[in-house]
């Protein structure tokens, strides 16, 4: 053998030990692959991270997981649990963050449990003095599930159910959040930004306010901001319907009626549309017409005025406001469609 050959050989020899232990390790299909699921729950994120093992014919519950003893949840590392903002779970209420999910089975109860550790392979290191919160649940039967499934059901704006399903059982616990508070917190944020020399940050701001009837004193000083900024037919409506809910008709009044006189047909339109879906129809036809009045070369406020008489049961003034905007119209689309709201009111 050519002594350079010999050499080679012998040096492969004296390191192939720490060079096989270095070796990468190849990306292959795994028994229990990882799964994660989110749902949002007003304005948090909530996520379990899973590894899914299946049946395969075996025994479950008291034989491959079994009872009593603390649970991973899942396979390989353990399960984890994240929530985007501060969470209520077990009566509890708990920080933000990721958090070991852990499940103590029995025969009739199980122990859902918290752990500070998110990091750990399964459930052989868990330690109870590193618990964040337990909670007892009842598993109930269920459909066959080859394979472990998480998934989210009942969602409010304020709270979610946690369920595990896996052979013929399966276990389910609430999480909940306190939006309201979450979403102010975030609106008071989000009015440090670029948003905050705007008017109609603050008057969406004041408007979801008014909408919960929540944190009212901030939303009335949320729409008073809007309005230094700029006076507009929505700000000063929003502020009147606060002054009307504090008892100060008269002021609400004014408000009104000086926001009436900033008004775009826009603006007059999406208000007639809204008492019109209230079953306040006078009320509603007299802002169409009010449009028709000030706007008389607009397709849109006879083709709205149409639908609403049409509404009302006026079949005669609804084709009438319907003829008089498809002759102003001159796009095809809403030619064809006025045409046949037209071929409906003349046949019916």
């Amino acid at each position: 053998m050519n002594p350079g050959r010999l050499l080679a050989l012998a040096v492969l020899l004296l390191v192939a030990p720490g060079a096989l232990a270095q070796a990468p390790l190849l990306n292959l299909p795994q028994p229990s692959p990882s799964a994660s699921v989110t749902q949002q729950v007003g304005l948090t994120d909530v996520t379990i991270a899973y590894h899914r093992p299946a049946v395969k014919k075996r025994k479950v519950w008291g034989d491959l997981v079994p009872l009593g003893e603390v649970w991973r949840a899942g396979a390989n590392e353990n399960t984890t649990l994240t929530v985007s903002t501060a969470f209520t779970m077990g009566g509890k209420r708990i920080p933000a963050g990721t958090y070991g999910l852990h499940m103590l089975p029995t025969e009739k109860a199980w122990t859902v449990i918290l752990s500070t550790v998110s990091t750990a392979w399964g459930s052989f290191s868990y330690d109870e003095k590193e618990d964040v919160v337990r909670l007892s649940v009842t598993p109930a039967p269920a459909d066959f599930e080859e394979s472990l499934e998480y998934r989210f059901e009942d969602p409010t704006e304020d709270s979610v159910t946690v369920v595990l399903q896996w052979e013929k059982l399966k276990v389910a616990f609430p999480v909940s959040v306190d939006t309201k508070a979450i979403t102010l917190d975030s609106l008071r944020a989000q009015l440090r930004g670029l948003g905050r020399f705007f008017w109609q940050p603050w008057a969406q701001a004041a408007q979801w306010s008014l909408r919960n009837d929540y944190a009212l004193d901030q939303g009335l000083a949320w729409a008073d901001r809007s309005i230094s900024v700029q006076p507009t037919f929505q700000n000063l409506r929003t502020k009147a319907a606060f002054l009307e809910k504090k008892g100060d008709s008269k002021t609400a009044a004014d408000l009104r009626a000086r926001a009436m006189k900033l008004a775009t047909e826009a603006d007059i339109n999406n208000l007639a549309y809204g008492l019109l879906a209230e079953k306040k129809y006078d009320d509603a036809l007299a802002l169409f017409r009010k449009n028709v009045k000030d706007y008389p070369d607009s397709e849109n406020v006879y083709d709205s005025l149409g639908e609403a008489l049409a509404a009302t049961g006026d079949k005669k003034g609804a084709i009438e406001n319907y003829s008089k905007a498809l002759s102003l119209s001159k796009d095809a689309v809403d030619q064809k469609r006025i045409s046949g709201i037209l071929a409906r009111l003349k046949s019916s």
